[in-house]
């Protein structure tokens, strides 16, 4: 209990001076991870978590499904289908290079590391996690389609990685009994399939019951809220028990809610929103305690070479490749490259690494933990002032250039809104927010 009275304490505090904190560039993931890491084992000894527990996996799995559910269902899905060149581009091309480029460096700066583990390694740091760096996706001085890019592919990257995973884990563990190729797209059928069915499945069957309840009052105003909730982990349940990806069925379960329920922006999806917050701060909490206390004995300079490359070359040069001829500039490709940040597919990427055991279990969980870590340092601490600098590049360009591909329009998730007690008494009577 003293652990979960830490945790809640932590969160209660930061929740006090949030704002003022996050106006200077200071992030809520900055934070936790740091407080987690005083409270730990390593210092003050207040948590005592796990790392092989199920219960950090799940909660760490959960936060990420309610988060892409909620952050899907405010997305215009009939208009973002005519504008998926960028996003398309990024998981199409850059995810696969970013694959092969964490290979490559990871086969020369682990020499001794088996190829099966290399390319467990480099899948575990493929996917991306905007929540780290928000302020990129949602500050309107980043032009629109820049924004769309990032958004999109950090809510579908961390579900076509699975696959590959999954593959890449069998084979470190010499557990794979066909070849590679055909396990690879077996997987990835069996993934991706399951999970399109089991997100498509409880997000119409929420969305259209929520759509007649509705209409027809019969729906309570407090439990608006709460069966948004129970359709992303719905979508997470079935694409479990059906073999599938709960994170691609969470994305499309929340493209198919926000699409048929009639509710696209509105304030429905905030609880689900704000119980994923709520679960990704304790994930990144119990990071701070247990996974930096372990891996800092660890480090060597070898895993700071490739998780400082992890973020840099690795990720900014198959974003440029990936990009080539679309009309974009440096300074796009650049900003784009960089903020790919490392959160909690990676962390729960790790957690499934622990519970299935590996032969080089310790450096892959000490480069995995040093990378998500130094990303939620410079990712969150460099938003605020690569954005200005950002926006005052594109205010000068579009100016020469107003027909630059930065500034071509395009559909955004509908911003989440602040609400106030009048809001929050017409969610309660079943109306709308004004």
């Amino acid at each position: 209990m003293i652990g979960l009275a830490t945790i809640m304490v932590i969160i209660i505090v930061w929740g006090a001076v949030s704002r003022p904190l996050d106006r200077r560039g200071v992030t809520s993931a900055i934070v936790f991870v740091g407080a987690g890491f005083m409270a730990g084992a390593t210092v003050f000894g207040l948590l005592d978590v796990s790392v092989e527990s199920e219960v950090a996996q799940r909660v760490t799995e959960v936060a990420l499904v309610l988060l892409l559910f909620s952050d899907a269902a405010r997305l215009d899905l009939r208009a973002l289908r005519h504008e998926l060149g960028w996003p398309s581009r990024l998981l199409l091309i850059g995810l696969p290079l970013t694959m092969l480029a964490g290979a490559g460096v990871g086969l020369l700066v682990f020499p001794g590391m088996a190829l099966a583990s290399v390319f467990l390694l480099s899948i575990m740091l493929s996917s991306t996690d905007a929540a780290l760096g928000q302020k990129v996706v949602t500050d309107p001085s980043v032009p629109a389609r820049v924004r769309q890019a990032l958004d999109v592919e950090s809510g579908l990257n961390d579900g076509l990685a699975v696959p590959f995973f999954l593959v890449a884990l069998d084979l470190a563990n010499a557990e794979l009994t066909t070849g590679v190729t055909w396990a690879v797209v077996s997987n990835a059928a069996e993934q991706i399939g399951w999970g399109l069915a089991a997100g498509l499945a409880a997000g119409l069957f929420g969305a259209l019951l929520f759509r007649l309840a509705a209409r027809r009052g019969w729906i309570g105003g407090e439990w608006r809220q709460i069966v948004v909730l129970a359709a992303a982990l719905l979508a997470y349940a079935l694409a479990l028990t059906l073999g599938g990806s709960g994170f691609i069925a969470a994305f499309v379960g929340g493209l198919a809610f926000g699409r048929f329920s009639a509710q696209q922006g509105s304030a429905v999806t905030l609880f689900t929103e704000e119980a994923g917050g709520l679960l990704a701060a304790v994930t990144w909490i119990g990071f701070g305690a247990l996974a930096l206390g372990l891996a800092i004995p660890h480090v060597t300079w070898q895993i700071a070479l490739y998780a400082a490359l992890s973020l840099t070359l690795v990720r900014m040069l198959p974003v440029a490749i990936a990009m080539a001829g679309q009309g974009m500039r440096r300074p796009t490709v650049a900003f784009i490259g960089w903020f790919g940040p490392r959160g909690l597919a990676s962390v729960v990427f790790a957690l499934l690494v622990v519970e299935r055991g590996v032969p080089e279990e310790e450096t892959l969980l000490t480069t995995v933990v040093l990378t998500v870590a130094l990303s939620v340092l410079l990712h969150g601490l460099t938003s605020a002032p690569l954005v200005s600098a950002y926006h005052r590049w594109y205010e000068s360009h579009a100016k020469v250039h107003p027909a630059a591909a930065e500034a071509a329009p395009a559909t955004l998730p509908r911003r989440r809104r602040h609400l106030g007690a009048a809001d929050v008494e017409l969610l309660r009577n079943g109306e709308r927010p004004g």
